[in-house]
């Protein structure tokens, strides 16, 4: 299972790599709109900064993540469906977009410090807390992509069915982001961390679950 785990892996990165010019525009995407937020405020609160950084890196998710199925051709996923486990096809594309989706909020980071004077003071701890984000975020949207895959390709579908899993996810980073701000966490936020590994974990159940039923679709 594992050895059809890295080969799906690679093939995504291969695939990716000859189609360069949409890595490239998401990462252009992303530029741009910490460029506008600059451009649009004179000066940012701390608390206005963090949250304009989780929606920035929310709608690039979206763009980045959406088409992990969406982009299969229907030639394609019948030749997966004969050679691959499901189960080995969902997992790749979790771990590939979650991949993804934390080198994409690193970049972020860095841009978004560099443009937009950055509030945060416990750098490692938010760093720690932009890689969980970005597991989320690609976690999430890896399963709803599937899921309107089978909906005629309907990106407004997959932004809907992933609101009840994202907004609480949402809300969550933007809570342990704000002790970024403090000089010295005296409470660590133990019960927050585990609430966001506990939905990491059933989004990660539910796609091993529900994604071979949908695979024979």
């Amino acid at each position: 299972m594992w050895k059809e785990i890295r080969a799906l892996i690679l093939k995504d990165i291969t695939l990716e790599w000859r189609q360069r010019y949409s890595l490239s525009g998401i990462a252009l995407y992303l530029a741009a709109t910490i460029f506008l937020i600059y451009i649009s405020m004179v000066e940012i609160e701390p608390l206005t900064w963090i949250t304009l950084f989780w929606i920035t890196l929310l709608f690039t998710a979206v763009s980045a993540v959406a088409k992990s199925f969406m982009q299969e051709s229907r030639g394609r996923v019948l030749y997966y469906y004969s050679i691959a486990n499901p189960r080995s096809v969902i997992i790749s594309k979790l771990i590939y977009n979650s991949a993804m989706m934390i080198i994409l909020a690193l970049l972020g980071l860095l841009l978004y410090s560099i443009i937009n004077k950055s509030p945060i003071v416990q750098l490692s701890f938010f760093t720690a807390v932009i890689i969980l984000g970005g597991i989320s975020f690609g976690l999430s949207f890896t399963m709803m992509s599937a899921i309107s895959s089978k909906a005629n390709q309907n990106m407004t579908l997959m932004a809907i069915l992933s609101l009840p899993f994202i907004v609480p996810v949402l809300l969550l980073l933007i809570k342990l982001s704000q002790y970024a701000l403090l000089n010295h966490i005296e409470n660590f936020p133990y019960r927050d961390f585990l609430l966001l590994f506990a939905l990491d974990t059933l989004m990660i159940s539910l796609a091993i679950l529900l994604f071979p039923y949908l695979w024979r679709d």
